[in-house]
């Protein structure tokens, strides 16, 4: 329940949080589980994909893919690698373009998909 704002005030992309306890954090950069379904060519560092956070549609940098991992175990296949492509699943570093709030899944899991 928000006690201080109208619910008209809270317009879509804004994050509500527990200022008092648990206030929101902007994250600078984040590591996200990425799976290429559809994509001509290889992806790489540089790479900027728009991704959608909740209501929110934010251009992001990839920085670094830390590890290709096994779709269905989640274990780790390759480290360091320089490029995916379609099909694969892996761990990678992100940088949002604009202030972004990002939950961990450890502490949200019923956020996440």
């Amino acid at each position: 329940v928000v006690s201080t704002q109208s619910t008209g005030e809270i317009k879509r992309g804004f994050v509500a949080s527990d200022s008092k306890y648990d206030p929101c954090k902007e994250a600078v950069t984040f590591e996200a589980q990425v799976i290429i379904k559809n994509h001509p060519g290889k992806i790489s560092n540089g790479y900027s994909p728009v991704l959608d956070c909740h209501t929110s549609h934010i251009a992001c940098k990839l920085t670094e893919i830390k590890l290709k991992i096994d779709k269905r175990t989640g274990k780790t296949l390759e480290e360091n690698l320089k490029d995916i492509k379609t099909g694969d699943a892996s761990l990678c570093v992100l940088k949002s373009t604009k202030p972004m709030v990002v939950e961990t899944f450890i502490e949200f899991a019923r956020l996440g998909r």
